[in-house]
């Protein structure tokens, strides 16, 4: 396909696709899948190897959020019968952090719910991270507390703090239909601050809540324009008692042609498959890895995910590595310059990677153990029921007294 031959050379150099070529992989046969994540497979291969690296989540606070973001199942109004708790101590955080850390994560996600945190909530993540850092040398963490006022940005990197996650979720042109409680130029000037304090920048996008083709292209050429290093790619887990509940929009077919779209797009960026992937890629998540280097271990915000020991036979069986604590994760290039998405010399504007709500590096929900046919999702798509079997409400871990997954 000379689609693909010229989306490959241009992902080689850092160059920036046409939107025309970026909205061509997304409108791919099925015939066709196997080519395009070969081709977008190459490019992640040139930057990032066979390496995955690993992120583990833990939930400070959780629910009882006063944004509406329809996505969630922490947003205000929402019915999902999910954990709630205000926040751990640091030693608690801590110990969470820990379960992760022996299951091979070398990012520690602290996510908060809420629209942004006080300046007494920075003090209580400013203890979080040092108790972290003082138990477990060389590991990452990353910040993910909402909007962030003057200053705060700063105090989180002063505190130890290596990056910061707010995610765009959808394009600009759609995003009130989304949220009304803050705007999409909210989201936006919090992943600057994020940058101007000299964090790494962390944003992405949620895929299958009702967008079009374009509206994806818009959010993630945004991503590539705030320049982030990371970007999270969420698939809408519908959670019973939130907004979207009957949007299940994706196959894993879509789910690889969009992870793809975004490796072309930001070939030299950690893309990480975020939430969703064990509901929406199920059985194919290993193509998965070929297109992203980067996934969660264990369970999300407010939702189980696939066992940890089941991510870490996935990667070994399909022939990649676990990223090590001493191995930098970006291309040298982005590691010595703290660059973002793709190069310097782009001349088109665009938008950004984002992910799930209020504060989030994950999404706010996550999957069930089990995979369920095709047939079975399909129907739902076509029935728009609600796929209550899909989705596992967390009981463990953080916010519990049970032992959490990882």
């Amino acid at each position: 396909m000379d689609l693909l031959n010229t989306l490959l050379d241009k992902g080689l150099r850092r160059e920036l696709p046409t939107r025309d070529e970026a909205l061509a992989v997304l409108a791919t046969s099925d015939d066709e899948l196997l080519d395009v994540v070969a081709a977008a497979g190459k490019v992640r291969r040139q930057w990032f190897g066979r390496r995955v690296k690993l992120n583990y989540l833990v939930n400070l606070k959780s629910g009882l959020c006063p944004e509406d973001c329809s996505y969630c199942s922490q947003r205000l109004g929402s019915k999902a019968e999910i954990l709630k708790y205000t926040w751990l101590k640091p030693d608690q955080a801590s110990e969470a952090a820990a379960a992760g850390l022996a299951g091979g994560a070398k990012r520690v996600c602290l996510v908060a719910s809420g629209r942004g945190p006080t300046d007494r909530d920075v003090d209580r993540v400013s203890d979080t991270i040092k108790a972290i850092k003082d138990q477990n040398e060389g590991v990452e963490v990353c910040a993910c507390l909402g909007l962030l006022s003057d200053g705060q940005a700063e105090r989180l990197r002063d505190a130890g703090a290596d990056a910061y996650n707010h995610n765009l979720n959808t394009s600009e042109g759609t995003y009130g239909d989304i949220t009304t409680t803050h705007t999409y130029a909210d989201r936006v000037d919090t992943v600057r601050r994020a940058h101007a304090a000299g964090l790494s920048a962390c944003s992405g996008l949620i895929a299958g809540m009702g967008e079009s083709d374009e509206d994806l292209v818009d959010v993630v050429y945004a991503l590539r324009a705030l320049d982030p290093d990371s970007v999270p790619v969420n698939f809408l887990i519908p959670f019973e008692g939130t907004p979207l509940a009957k949007e299940w929009n994706l196959t894993p077919q879509r789910c690889l042609r969009i992870l793809a779209m975004v490796r072309f797009v930001c070939p030299d960026v950690e893309v990480r498959i975020a939430g969703g992937r064990e509901v929406h890629l199920r059985t194919m998540q290993p193509l998965a890895l070929h297109l992203a280097n980067s996934i969660f271990l264990g369970d999300y915000l407010t939702s189980e995910g696939q066992a940890g020991k089941a991510d870490l036979d996935m990667i070994a069986d399909a022939g990649f590595e676990v990223e090590g604590t001493g191995e930098v994760t970006l291309p040298e290039h982005r590691a010595t310059a703290h660059a973002g998405c793709g190069s310097h010399t782009d001349t088109e504007a665009g938008t950004g990677c984002g992910s799930h709500g209020g504060g989030g590096c994950g999404p706010c929900g996550s999957t069930a153990q089990e995979t369920a046919p095709e047939e079975l999702v399909q129907e739902a798509v076509r029935n728009s029921e609600a796929r209550t079997d899909l989705v596992s409400v967390r009981r463990r871990g953080a916010g519990t007294d049970l032992a959490p997954n990882a």
